[in-house]
């Protein structure tokens, strides 16, 4: 028992985070900002946030948004507090490793998988269908046999043909980006730059000329009354629309697993991580407001609520519509980029310590980046993308990222009391509490899921505590 709760020291990870590993430092606090942005803005800006507003809150769906930043600020809070005083590039896997121990820390590790690499398969499929779509506008149209997946699962009935091939689009991207996070993290995120302005820049579009459409009738009530049911809009329902957009928000916590390409850790992660939650909140209340405002809610549970809002808007605002194409497939491009980013630092950071095979920790010669793990999730990612389902994956991510979460918050409180000497050059405000709402607010999401979700969880998590009793135990460096 005591080998399985053995801990690595918080000297000797900042002996670790100070030595040559080979990964370059080319990281500021904006390419961190931008990479936050990159991550979280994606299908929640598009999607969510009319079908959370038509199906439960309403237009208070703008406070649902608010309640979901402030739950998501509690972890993000947590992260900032690790990710400057321990600058590992392995994330909510190193500080429960110093926290919480090793089997803990594995399992961590390997349900950070279901995070990063599902996430994003996940995301790389809604980009195909954007793309599908978007090349249609233009007389160009790919058979469903290349565009959609040759499995899908139905409730009730498992596992059904669906008579495609692949997804190939999804693939394509995929490997497209992996190619390029190969190459560098800085010309990544140059890439990943680009990508954020053209997809913020179509969202303050919206926003800036949407505010002359607004009808302020559509947003009366503000709070429409309660059916009856709970979470069926009234004051439940904002709480309920809450629940089911603070999937939006998920992303940020990806900026840790580069702590070790930043330039000034200590400084710039805390101010990327808390940055780039702030702006995405601003912008989702920000479009929220309009969106409701151009529409009546009970007409929004569509898959393109802000191209309805702009048909409504008339032909004054036809020429967004294909930009806000654009933007969606932008948006989705940089998620999937930051996740394919996060995954392969995780694995650099498990291998560094024994727990997988070390050529996992091999860095590129020329290029400085992990590009073994690099070529490794992108395989796995691609063959995921091109042939699952969206909705499997994405429960999948859902409770792999909730359960990190609740981790790394739990993380906090302990290591407040074992190593209360510690250097921290930010500090969580407020704890316990602080670390407690995000425990709170997660578990609840957790129970939320299916039971389905749970059952995948409990079979994924048995087949890692599987590798870790046969392969991980006996070679780890702590061993």
């Amino acid at each position: 028992m005591s080998q399985l709760f053995r801990k690595k020291s918080i000297p000797s990870l900042l002996r670790e985070a100070s030595t040559d590993t080979g990964l370059k430092r080319e990281l500021t606090a904006k390419n961190l900002i931008a990479l936050g942005v990159g991550a979280i803005i994606g299908t929640g800006i598009f999607v969510l946030t009319g079908t959370a507003a038509a199906n439960y809150a309403g237009p208070a769906i703008i406070l649902s948004f608010i309640l979901s930043g402030i739950g998501c600020v509690f972890a993000g809070l947590c992260y900032a507090e690790f990710s400057s005083m321990i600058p590992i590039a392995g994330s909510a896997y190193t500080y429960s490793y110093a926290t919480l121990g090793e089997f803990v820390a594995w399992i961590i590790g390997w349900d950070l998988i279901l995070e990063y690499l599902f996430a994003s398969s996940t995301v790389a499929v809604g980009w195909s269908g954007y793309f599908v779509s978007f090349l249609k506008d233009f007389g160009i149209v790919i058979p469903d046999q290349l565009c959609q997946a040759p499995f899908d699962h139905i409730p009730g009935n498992g596992w059904v043909a669906t008579g495609s091939l692949i997804n190939f689009p999804a693939v394509a991207l995929v490997v497209l980006i992996t190619a390029l996070l190969i190459v560098g993290i800085r010309e990544s995120s140059r890439i990943n730059n680009i990508i954020v302005f053209i997809k913020v820049a179509v969202i303050l579009l919206f926003i800036g000329f949407g505010l002359s459409f607004i009808n302020v009738e559509n947003w009366t009530p503000f709070i429409p009354e309660n059916t009856g049911k709970f979470g069926s809009f009234g004051i439940s329902g904002i709480f309920t629309g809450a629940g089911v957009i603070f999937f939006a928000y998920i992303g940020f916590d990806a900026l840790s697993t580069a702590a070790q390409e930043t330039k000034h850790p200590h400084r710039d992660m805390p101010i990327g991580i808390l940055g780039s939650l702030a702006v995405c909140t601003i912008l989702y209340v920000a479009v929220a407001a309009v969106l409701t405002g151009m529409v009546n809610y009970k007409e929004l549970n569509v898959a393109a609520p802000i191209a309805l809002a702009i048909d409504r808007a008339g032909d004054s605002l036809r020429w967004l519509r294909p930009l806000v194409k654009i933007g969606a497939l932008a948006g989705l491009s940089s998620v999937v980029l930051v996740m394919l980013m996060g995954q392969p630092r995780i694995f650099f950071a498990m291998a560094k310590d024994g727990l997988l095979p070390k050529s996992f920790a091999r860095v590129h010669p020329k290029f400085h980046t992990p590009h073994m793990t690099t070529i490794l999730t992108g395989f796995f990612s691609a063959i995921i993308a091109g042939l699952l389902p969206i909705r499997l994956l994405g429960e999948l991510v859902s409770i792999g990222t909730l359960l990190a979460f609740v981790i790394v918050c739990t993380s906090v409180i302990i290591l407040r009391k074992t190593s209360p000497e510690t250097h921290r050059p930010f500090k969580t405000p407020f704890v316990p509490w602080v670390p407690l709402g995000g425990i709170v607010i997660c578990m609840a999401q957790m129970v939320a899921l299916p039971v389905d979700t749970w059952l995948r969880l409990i079979i994924w998590m048995a087949a890692g505590m599987l590798i870790y009793f046969l392969y991980s135990r006996k070679r780890s460096n702590l061993a």
